[in-house]
This record gives structure tokens, C-alpha cells and sequence, in this order.
């Protein structure tokens, strides 16, 4: 794949800003010189950034934001698919919107995202949520503003789930926090891991040109980023259908070197394509976090055969313990999924041996949730809810152990810590290099800057501390 045919023009990202212009003309005409919009994100981190760049298109077209579908005079959910619990939200999160639509007749309904780029979800909203106005898949987000347009000069309900997976480069962005960024490297997925809908709903696997995205670390830094996450479905795979000859870990060492106070995360890792110079330039690289999320999803063999997956547990063990060996205070945490089609109580078993031996930080445990489309959708699944569900409070006990007994030696410790927010009644969070939360008393004019923090309790999953003097 070259860079010509992975890469929107720049004549096409021009032509979208002038129908954001456009648009921006008759949205006064409808809604006033100040029309507001509510904009919803659902699911991972690569979609959070994606919203950010449909929020940078609609101030382009004038649009302030607010905190509620009531106030809005335009409405937008950014979709996932990942799980059936989120598809379910959506649906009846839309269906809530009907009420308030009967009332604000010019109010726009969008729905976007990778659950609108599955043409039997886009059915269903084409024949039971007749309130929508605009649905665009995950290919169509730089071609917000013309579909905006075409739909205020009255074109019928507007649906744009086809198209090739481009990168538009140029695009506006609208970030909540100054501090905090989300930075995408590539997107799509070339695994096709049996349970995941991702490769059908995200593309193929195409990555920016290092230069854009040393481009825009630079603003950011300029802008005042000081923790800033590089995003893909498969990071560990930057560079496929590039000519430059760089892989992940060259970009890495290349935007650690960026001048600057600012530490580098990025996710997610695919162990299959992790390798032991990866681990060595993270330990090599003084502005990288030494944390890695490294989803491991099961740890019996024939489970992750079955997954299609593409490693083994003595492959992924190999990971671990080298990158301890090379990052003794690293952090590790991962995705687990409990219940997979056929999985046998034994073969459970493996997956609570393996948490055990890693001893990770924390864990995202999901229960399997068939997707339409995907090969294991089809498999046997004999294996009932409940039993699944047991299974899964197990695994939880168990990894609250685990943390419970990491935390503990954390009782006394310093650790630098980036600021994030405020819980109110004066207790702010800090995140420390190792993805760990700290709660501590403090004013809020600390958010947004890097913190010294001494622990001074710590159970399973809240840790307090207190600023060093």
C-alpha cells in the first residue's frame, strides 16, 4: 500500500473545511450565531481521538459545546462495538433522544463510530430511529461538514457507512485538556483475532507519515502537553505501507527526542508483534513510560489458537520477563477475556495460572461477547452465563489480591505523579510513569502539572498519599 492511496489529498481536506464554512452559514440561519453541540464517546481511546477531531470540525462550523443532549442543537454519539453492552447503551441512548427531538424539531441527531460502520446496525437505525439524521462510519469522520451541508440543504436522512480506510491529514482538533493528549500513529487491524470485529469496522492497517506525527507531538508539546498516549489498534505494527523503513520502535526514539518536558505512553501492544528491541528502546528512552499494556486474553494454548492470536504463553512469558529484566519497575497490565467459546474449566484454570504468574498491575476482564461477522460467533458455545460469570468473579478476586499485595509495598514510596482532576472536596488524582492512580488532598491549581507525591495508604485499588514538602 503506497502513501498516495492511503492518504486523503489535501485539496479534499480543503474542500471539507470550506463545507464546514458552508454549513456554518445556514446553522445561524437555523440556530442562531451560537448553536451548541453535544458530543458522546463511547468505548476505547482511539475513539476518544477521533472525537476530538469531530469536535475540531464542528467549532469549525461554529459550534460551541455543552454538557447535555437538552441544551444541544446538535447531537452526536461516537459508537463501539467491541461488546454487546455497548451496543445496547447506544440504542437506548438514541431511543432517550426521542422526547427531547419532539420538542427541538431542528435539532440534529449524528451517530458515527465503528458500531454505525456494520451495515445491519445501520439498517436497524435506518428502520426503527427514524429521529437520526446523519449516520457515518469510521472511513466518512473528515467528511463531517459535507454531510452536515447536505443534510441543512435538505437532503434526506443521510447514511455513509462504505468508503476506503484514508488518512486525512489537516484536520482540526479540539482537545478537552491541554495537558493530557491522545495521539493516533495508524489505524485499522490486520489480526483478525476470531472474537474482534475491529479489522471489519477500523480497516485495514495503514500508518501516518512519521513526519505528521512529529508534527503534531510538536504542537502539542508547544501547546502544553506533558503526557501524551500514541494510539493504534496495533502499535507494535506502525510502519506496515510505509516506504521510510522506520518501525515502532524508531518512532518512539524519535519523538523521545523531541525537546521538551513531557513522558510518552502509548497502546495497544500486540504481543505477537512485540519484540525485545521494542523493550530495549523503552528502556533506553528517558521520556517513555516504563508501563506496558500487553493483552494477553487467555492463558491456555489452545484458547488463543482458537482466538487466533498468534502466540503461545511461553512466547508472552518470554515478553515479561525480559522486559523486567531490562525495566525492573515496570508496569504491566493487560486484557483478558473469560469465556470464550469452548473454553474448559481447566483450560480457565490456565488463564488464572498465568495472572498469577505475571502479578500484573491491573487487568480489563471482559466476559466474550459473540460479533456478528466474526468467526467465532459460529463456534459452540456450551458454556452458560452463569458459569461465565462465576468464572469471571474468580479471576477478579484474584487479580484484587494481587494489587492488594502490590500496593502494599507502595506504602511509604515516592513517586512523581501528573495531576488529572479534581474528585471534588478538595482530592485530586495523580497518575504516576506506571499508570497507577494516586488520591491526595491538595489545591486544584496543581492540575495539570507534575507532582511529588509520598504514599501513605494503599488498599487493592485506591492508593492516597501526600505531597512532599
Amino acid at each position: 500500500m503506497s502513501r498516495e492511496n492511503v492518504f486523503i489529498s489535501a485539496a479534499e481536506t480543503a474542500k471539507q473545511i470550506e463545507y464546514a464554512h458552508l454549513a456554518q452559514s445556514l446553522l445561524e440561519l437555523r440556530f442562531g450565531t451560537n448553536p451548541k453541540a453535544y458530543v458522546h464517546t463511547y468505548g476505547c481511546q482511539g475513539n476518544v481521538s477521533d472525537s476530538e477531531r469531530i469536535k475540531g470540525l464542528l467549532r469549525t462550523m461554529g459550534f460551541s459545546f455543552c454538557s447535555s443532549a437538552e441544551e444541544a442543537d446538535l447531537v452526536l454519539f461516537n459508537t463501539c462495538a467491541v461488546r454487546e453492552h455497548a451496543e445496547a447503551r447506544v440504542f437506548g441512548n438514541v431511543g432517550a433522544l426521542k422526547p427531547i427531538k419532539t420538542k427541538k424539531r431542528d435539532m440534529l441527531i449524528l451517530l458515527c463510530g465503528c458500531m454505525m460502520q456494520q451495515p445491519h446496525i445501520a439498517q436497524k437505525i435506518k428502520m426503527s430511529y427514524p429521529i437520526v439524521d446523519i449516520v457515518f462510519g469510521t472511513f466518512a469522520v473528515h467528511r463531517l461538514p459535507e454531510l452536515v451541508y447536505r443534510r441543512l440543504q435538505g437532503s434526506k436522512r443521510i447514511f455513509e457507512i462504505g468508503g476506503e480506510g484514508n488518512i486525512a491529514e489537516g484536520l482540526p482538533v479540539y482537545r478537552d485538556r491541554s495537558f493530557k493528549a491522545w495521539l493516533p500513529i495508524m489505524y485499522g487491524c490486520d489480526n483478525f483475532c476470531s472474537y474482534c470485529v475491529v479489522p471489519y469496522v477500523r480497516g485495514r492497517e495503514r500508518s501516518r507519515h512519521h513526519k505528521d506525527i512529529q508534527a503534531e507531538a510538536r504542537q502539542l508539546i508547544a501547546d502544553g502537553a506533558l503526557d501524551i498516549t500514541l494510539l493504534g489498534q496495533n502499535v507494535n505494527s506502525y510502519g506496515k505501507g510505509l516506504d521510510t523503513g522506520l518501525d515502532f520502535s524508531d518512532l518512539l526514539r524519535l519523538i523521545n527526542d523531541t525537546e521538551g518536558e513531557f513522558l510518552l505512553r502509548f497502546m495497544t501492544s500486540h504481543p505477537k508483534d512485540c519484540s525485545k528491541r521494542l523493550l530495549d528502546t523503552m528502556a533506553d528512552c528517558s521520556k517513555v513510560a516504563h508501563h506496558l499494556h500487553l493483552p494477553f486474553q487467555s492463558g491456555n494454548n489452545r484458547i488463543l489458537s482458537e482466538m487466533n492470536r498468534r502466540y503461545t504463553v511461553e512466547k508472552y512469558m518470554e515478553l515479561i520477563d525480559y522486559a523486567r529484566l531490562v525495566m525492573p519497575d515496570i508496569s504491566i497490565t493487560s486484557d483478558v477475556i473469560v469465556g470464550f467459546p469452548g473454553e474448559t474449566d481447566a483450560e480457565f484454570r490456565d488463564t488464572l495460572e498465568l495472572i498469577k504468574r505475571v502479578e500484573f498491575t491491573s487487568l480489563f476482564t471482559f466476559i466474550y461477547s459473540p460479533r456478528e461477522g466474526t468467526k467465532a460467533a459460529l463456534m459452540p458455545d456450551p458454556v452458560s452465563r452463569e458459569e461465565k460469570t462465576a468464572r469471571l468473579q474468580e479471576l477478579c478476586e484474584l487479580q484484587e489480591k494481587i494489587a492488594a499485595e502490590r500496593t502494599a509495598s507502595y506504602k511509604g514510596k515516592s513517586f512523581r505523579v501528573l495531576v488529572e482532576e479534581s474528585e471534588g472536596n478538595g482530592v485530586l488524582v495523580g497518575r504516576t510513569d506506571g499508570n497507577v492512580n494516586i488520591r491526595f488532598k491538595a489545591d486544584e491549581s496543581l492540575i495539570g502539572t507534575y507532582q511529588t507525591l509520598t504514599v501513605t495508604d494503599a488498599l487493592s485499588w485506591v492508593i492516597t498519599g501526600e505531597l512532599d514538602k
